[in-house]
């Protein structure tokens, strides 16, 4: 089976295609803007087919183009995390929609997308893939209409589309401005205080290698589709994160809390209904009885 993973090169696509290569049995094809000399240190570089290329230029059948691949892992979203910016359904959308109908047309069968958890605006309480969305962002408004155009094309194509809604994760190599990132670099710069909001927010967190091997195992099943929620299914404030990521480093700062306001486009308390994904992992488990 040839598994084509856009987007590789990113925080979330480096820890998918390291999750995909323990499945020896699958030819792995990883592209992304990135040239291949910048590309050549990655652990992964001699053990993946890696292809350069922008995505935007759409004058070639790219299902051919890729090798013509059972699977595509769609991760690519350019200009993160600068969520209230207008090029998300600008470019990003149009984008992202004409690759992905070039590929469907040309005949791929399997398609997994990542959403994202901002999809949901401002519900709170736990979020179920059967909600009404209502999107208060361009890049929330960018993925639900993405996801809506693939459901149209789904209507006249016949492919298998699964949509990864993802909400929080952490770990190494994490955008440097995310919050464990930088209470990372306050910790190793032994700094007194660290600024925060007042952390009475409510969230739910995955560690990234859990959230690549959720991607994965969403991506390589057929027995679950449409939209699946990618999460913990477990609340937990941003202050307990913060208290934990301390703890596991054996490292600790007064936080400062309330320093920053909190941010308007999220509601105060939110996480995900991992009911779908529960389902998957439940097939995996049969498989391996």
């Amino acid at each position: 089976m040839k598994i084509l993973v856009t987007g590789a090169t990113g925080f979330i696509g480096n820890y998918v295609i390291s999750e995909l290569l323990k499945y020896e049995k699958y030819e792995i094809f990883a592209t992304s803007i990135d040239s291949i000399k910048d590309v050549r240190n990655l652990t992964w570089f001699d053990k993946v087919n890696y292809i350069s290329r922008n995505l935007d230029e759409d004058d070639k059948n790219y299902f051919i183009f890729f090798n013509e691949p059972d699977v595509l892992i769609h991760l690519s979203w350019a200009g993160l995390p600068n969520y209230k910016e207008l090029f998300h359904f600008e470019k990003n959308l149009f984008a992202n929609y004409k690759f992905i109908k070039n590929m469907v047309v040309n005949g791929l069968k399997n398609l997994s997308v990542i959403g994202t958890c901002a999809e949901y605006g401002m519900i709170e309480g736990s979020l179920t893939e059967k909600m009404d969305v209502n999107p208060v962002t361009p890049y929330g408004l960018a993925k639900d209409t993405l996801r809506r155009f693939i459901e149209e094309l789904n209507k006249k194509y016949n492919f298998i589309f699964k949509w990864i809604r993802l909400f929080y994760l952490f770990g190494k190599e994490q955008n440097p401005k995310s919050l464990l990132s930088q209470l990372d670099r306050a910790l190793d710069n032994n700094d007194k205080i660290f600024n925060m909001s007042g952390g009475e927010q409510i969230r739910d967190y995955l560690r990234v290698e859990k959230v690549a091997e959720y991607i994965v195992k969403i991506s390589l099943q057929d027995k679950i589709t449409g939209i699946i929620n990618c999460c913990s299914g477990k609340p937990i404030s941003i202050k307990k994160i913060v208290e934990n990521h301390m703890k596991r480093r054996n490292k600790y700062i007064d936080l400062n809390l309330g320093y920053y306001k909190y941010i308007d486009y999220e509601p105060m308390a939110f996480w995900g209904d991992n009911h779908k994904l529960k389902q998957i992992l439940n097939y995996y488990e049969g498989k391996k009885d």
